[in-house]
């Protein structure tokens, strides 16, 4: 087959395939160019998910018929003043956005400068259908209907309405996150689904992710080596179940970039479950010679000159704000209502003699005979006492006498289950799980030690030989160096053996045989490479997890306290080394709202 040059129709329908993906892209592509002609407001309309319409209205600066015409070319742009494409400062610059979309759609565009009348033009997928003036105020009205209705093999690929919506809507929402300053208005179907006034980003960030951020979000403002890392994270114990409201950006420029989600990933490595992720807008800021934001057709990658700095600035910038917050957790508030109530049982109990005087007395005969469907079935405390005496409540509570000291977690009242400590806070009631605090506690004892050299070690009186696989054995020899710095020395015993002969002092008495066997598997996921030593903190949260307090164990009232005030000094002690939250808090009206007295 000989060479030959395509038409021109082609081509555009070949660069639509490159930057025109589905309604979601084209919008993005509309707003863009609204944002950089300078707008305060930008107004958008779908209809069907984008699929039947996509309109963008703006007011920005506009222009005249004879840029209007310019700007339906290919590689027409205002955004270039000069050919050095590196110093690039706005969203849009490659000139193919608008005849893209013209030739796979019906597009209106309408504008007008200040002082000047408007204009019209329409392009109807590739071939002109007409122009002429049109009334609109000043800025640029664009209008996309019936997007890739003449391409079949296209359109059949896209999803439904409602899918094609939602990535419309997270468009938007990426866009008005880069730019707080701006107003942004979105109707669906004729219904107004998101309106936000220009706000600063912090307030922006929480109206279009999630209210709560305002009181379980982390600012976070980092500079080093000229970059900039700005925005908001939340608490590692406010996750979701799923990576779908991380929001990057570059230089103001949304991005979904694998260096950048990875480094999100890394600073909360220890802090969340593995099937848990936080919510996150990040604003990375650096000079435009550091980054190339020309890889790719959509401009929705990047890549940097040196990737291992950004990826310090942020695993660093996100870890200082995640210490700075210490052991604030994001603890789920408790809600009642009285439609909610049910009657329960009524428990048998022992009480204690002459209890059934006074308020829990029984009714007495005149009372009686006036309660509704009375039965003999009815029988007051002081009856139930004696017929269930073998029922005895275990129990036991701190003397809450004296005035509660200013504690951010309180004082310790009593254990219930022997496993959760419950305290009285100033202002409320406020519940730990010893085990899982104890966990992060000795973590990051364990932490502190090793930054001053090796973690001390505590030598067994009989090394401990333990049976494992041969692979086992073969990591943990491999590893022994390193583990040897977190204080568990071992060595190995034949081919499928090791002998422990001291293990971390911060773990205490342990199980020496689960706690290696524990190891080597956390060993086989991570890998043997180089790197290991980098990410030794899942091996110390493994180790931290077998020298804590076990659920079970009864604890004395001082040893509670004593819990309480590590606590509140520890980074991080808000959730333990699996992302779980270590304590919950109740506050006064949280509790008069379960006894419904709110």
């Amino acid at each position: 087959m000989s060479i030959r040059r395509l038409p021109s129709e082609l081509i555009n329908r070949i660069a639509a395939g490159e930057v025109v993906e589905r309604p979601a892209s084209a919008l993005k592509e509309l707003v863009e160019n609204a944002l950089d002609a300078g707008s305060t407001s930008v107004a958008i309309r779908l209809a069907a998910g984008g699929l039947d319409l996509v309109e963008v209205a703006d007011d920005g600066c506009g222009m005249e018929p004879t840029e209007m015409a310019l700007a339906l070319e290919r590689h027409a742009t205002s955004k270039l003043p000069h050919d050095r494409i590196d110093e690039v400062t706005s969203f849009g610059f490659r000139g193919e956005a608008l005849p893209s979309i013209a030739s796979v759609a019906r597009l209106t565009l309408e504008s007008r400068r200040r002082g000047s009348d408007g204009w019209r033009i329409t392009i109807d997928h590739g071939d002109k259908a007409g122009e002429g003036p049109t009334a609109l105020p000043p800025g640029t009205r664009v209008r996309v209907e019936g997007l890739f209705d003449k391409v079949p093999a296209r359109r059949k690929f896209l999803r439904s309405p409602r899918a094609e919506y939602a990535a419309c809507l997270d468009t938007v929402k990426r866009l008005a996150m880069a730019r707080p300053d701006v107003g942004f208005s979105v109707e669906h179907d004729g219904r107004r689904t998101l309106s936000v006034q220009p706000s600063d980003a912090p307030a922006r960030v929480a109206a279009l992710l999630d209210r709560d951020l305002e009181r379980h979000g982390l600012g976070v403002d980092c500079v080093r080596d000229g970059l900039r890392l700005t925005g908001v994270v939340s608490l590692p114990t406010f996750n979701r179940g799923m990576a779908d409201r991380q929001y990057l950006f570059v230089n103001d420029r949304p991005v979904k970039d694998r260096l950048l989600i990875g480094a999100l990933r890394a600073a909360y490595r220890d802090l969340l479950a593995r099937d848990r992720h936080p919510i996150a807008a990040l604003f990375v800021t650096v000079p435009p010679g550091e980054v190339d934001i020309n890889v790719h057709p959509a401009k929705t990658e990047v890549r940097f000159r040196d990737p291992a700095a950004v990826r310090g600035l942020i695993v660093g910038g996100l870890r200082a704000a995640l210490d700075e917050a210490g052991h604030r957790s994001a603890a789920r508030e408790q809600f009642a209502a009285a439609v909610a109530w049910q009657q329960e049982p009524i428990l048998p109990s022992r009480l204690p003699a002459g209890s059934g005087e006074g308020l829990f007395a029984s009714p007495s005969a005149s009372a009686a005979q006036f309660l509704p469907n009375s039965s003999p079935e009815w029988e007051g405390p002081a009856a139930l006492a004696d017929r269930h005496s073998d029922f005895a409540p275990a129990a036991r509570a701190e003397q809450a006498t004296a005035p509660v000291p200013h504690f951010p977690l309180g004082v310790a009242r009593g254990q219930v289950a022997a496993t959760y400590i419950v305290a009285e806070a100033e202002d409320g009631l406020v519940i730990v799980d010893q085990h899982a605090a104890h966990e992060r506690l000795v973590l990051e004892r364990m932490r502190k030690a090793g930054n001053g050299g090796t973690i001390a070690r505590q030598a067994l009186l009989i090394p401990d030989v333990v049976e494992m696989d041969e692979s086992d054995c073969d990591r943990l020899e491999g590893a022994a160096a390193e583990l040897g710095d977190l204080g568990l020395e071992i060595e190995r015993f034949g081919p499928t053996a090791m002998l422990v002969r001291a293990v971390p002092a911060p773990l205490g008495k342990t199980d020496v045989p689960g706690l290696l066997r524990d190891v080597a598997a956390e060993l086989a996921e991570l890998g043997t490479s180089p790197a290991l030593r980098d990410r030794l903190d899942h091996v110390a949260a493994t180790m931290a997890c077998h020298g804590s307090v076990r659920a079970g164990r009864i604890l004395s009232v001082a040893e509670m306290n004593a819990l309480l005030r590590e606590m509140e000094v520890t980074p991080h002690s808000g959730q333990c080394n699996h992302g779980r939250p270590t304590w919950v808090k109740l506050a006064h009206a949280d509790i008069e709202k379960l006894f419904g007295r709110r």
